[in-house]
């Protein structure tokens, strides 16, 4: 009974946080600084959670994971349609994100995992496709390369630790601390601020 109550008791509380972080976005896509911020440290902990529980068994990759789907959140803002469940929006980029880290580890039982395969998929153009590359290629720029090189090799090429330490010079150790530095050194400079664990 008491499970039954506390399930009840949560889906108001869900609700009420997808509603309050859409206010958010909206302010935030409207010019609201301050809103977009917390929108998005707000996503932060949601991601967080959600990539939690589907990489216990990877769970350094977690905090990556969860910057990377942050920016392409920022990137993709403008495909938010304000009709629609901000959720299924934020979980559709989250599992795009999720399937890439499987497909570069060779995960090809975890792909068939049902990551909430009724949420509506966001569409792009080529054209917007192109200015999220320019937007990630100048926020890129303004890192220094033992950050931005294994972010560029690793995240954008799709190379291992391995072949990034060998084409960077770097040690394996070093290109796992680039990107993850790199990453949050990008959510910095974006706003994103307080979502580290």
């Amino acid at each position: 009974m008491e499970r039954n109550q506390t399930h009840n008791d949560s889906v108001p509380r869900m609700q009420a946080e997808e509603a309050r972080l859409r206010t958010l976005l909206l302010q935030g896509l409207a010019g609201d600084a301050k809103a977009y911020q917390e929108c998005l440290h707000g996503m932060g902990a949601h991601l967080r959670a959600f990539f939690k529980r589907r990489l216990a068994s990877l769970p350094d990759e977690v905090e990556d994971l969860v910057q990377e789907t942050l920016l392409a959140l920022h990137n993709q803002r403008h495909t938010y349609q304000s009709d629609q469940p901000l959720t299924a929006w934020v979980h559709a980029i989250a599992r795009y994100k999720l399937i890439d880290l499987f497909r570069a580890r060779g995960r090809r039982d975890a792909l068939n995992d049902p990551l909430d395969d009724d949420l509506q998929v966001f569409a792009s153009s080529d054209t917007d496709a192109s200015d999220a590359r320019r937007d990630l290629g100048r926020l890129l720029e303004q890192l220094p390369d033992h950050q931005r090189l294994p972010i560029v090799h690793m995240k954008l090429e799709g190379l291992s630790v391995i072949e990034t330490a060998q084409a960077t010079g770097m040690s394996e150790s070093a290109v796992k601390v680039g990107v993850h530095r790199g990453l949050k050194a990008l959510a910095a400079l974006l706003g994103v601020r307080g979502v580290s664990p």
